[in-house]
């Protein structure tokens, strides 16, 4: 049986409570059962990310050969990664081996450990990014939950975090956000995006270059996908002498690989920011929980989320 590592252990148990410590305790013979069910062995060291694990494994009398297998903690926001995946088929993501929804799990194509992140050069970041954003943004199955039906409650959202919490942001950028929610939020097409794309996201692999892993499995305008990468940039502009003309070029090396509309995804991104300030300061960041630094960082995406309001 696999060893459940303690620091995921922890932080499931923190985040989950008495539910998660009891999946805790199945998670070794549910991974033993699977690998089992699908011919495989393991072949390395356990690894995880927030809310799930990645078995290294082999599977018996060749196949595809190498390949992890991945098991989540049951969460809605887990449940359309599969339909994701099955619908883009490897193109730009990993591939999908196996499955069992009933419990979140998947038997995937092998990647590196390395990510996108590790890349100093911003530039390519935003490249490679765009680029792969446009291969995933293909017809989205009738099942993936549509992005279009959450604009009201977005809208509704930042209009009660604009009363209820103390922030720096001007009255103009978070009615910019709330115009983007209603105006672009209702209108976006029926294609694939992967809704957590960022660097520490896309891997490099053997088959291609770089793949995908982990989409939230959404339907809906790929140009969102230009916030969530922008918004992990984030702490990336920190040290920028130019601020502005940092974050405009990468969203416009991303736009351009990507072959989407500049100013919609400057929208987009200006959204994700005044969202994120106000997460922030509800919940913490997760390289900042509390204190001086939790402050300082809010304001810091205060700041970029009135950067992004100006066009240009």
């Amino acid at each position: 049986m696999i060893e459940v590592p303690e620091q995921f252990a922890r932080g499931t148990v923190d985040r989950e409570g008495a539910p998660g410590a009891a999946w805790l305790a199945e998670l070794p013979v549910i991974v033993d059962e699977l690998m089992e069910r699908w011919s495989c062995v393991p072949d390395g060291a356990v690894v995880h990310g927030g809310v799930g694990v990645v078995v290294p494994v082999r599977r018996r009398g060749g196949g595809e050969g190498a390949a992890v297998l991945k098991v989540s903690f049951p969460h809605p926001g887990n449940v359309h990664e599969p339909d994701a995946f099955a619908a883009w088929g490897g193109r730009g993501a990993v591939l999908l081996h196996e499955r069992d929804d009933e419990r979140f799990a998947m038997l995937l194509e092998r990647v590196r450990t390395s990510t996108l992140a590790e890349v100093e050069d911003g530039d390519e970041i935003a490249s490679v990014a765009g680029r792969l954003n446009r291969r995933l943004a293909v017809p989205a199955p009738p099942g993936l939950p549509r992005l279009r039906e959450q604009a009201e409650e977005w809208a509704e959202r930042l209009r009660r975090d604009a009363e209820e919490l103390t922030h720096t942001m001007s009255r103009h950028a978070v009615d910019a956000a709330v115009a983007t929610a209603r105006e672009l939020g209702r209108a976006q097409p029926d294609l694939i995006v992967h809704g957590d794309l960022h660097a520490r996201n896309i891997l490099r692999a053997e088959r291609e270059p770089w793949l995908v892993v982990d989409p939230k499995g959404y339907a809906g305008d790929p140009a969102y996908d230009g916030g969530t990468l922008l918004k992990a940039r984030a702490l990336a502009f920190i040290e920028a002498p130019d601020r502005r003309r940092a974050v405009l070029r990468t969203l416009d090396v991303f736009t351009e690989a990507a072959e989407l509309d500049r100013e919609r995804a400057r929208r987009w991104a200006q959204f994700h920011a005044v969202r994120a300030a106000f997460w922030g300061r509800r919940h913490g960041f997760r390289v900042a929980r509390g204190g001086a630094r939790l402050a300082w960082l809010t304001e810091f995406v205060d700041q970029l989320a009135e950067l992004l309001t100006q066009r240009g």
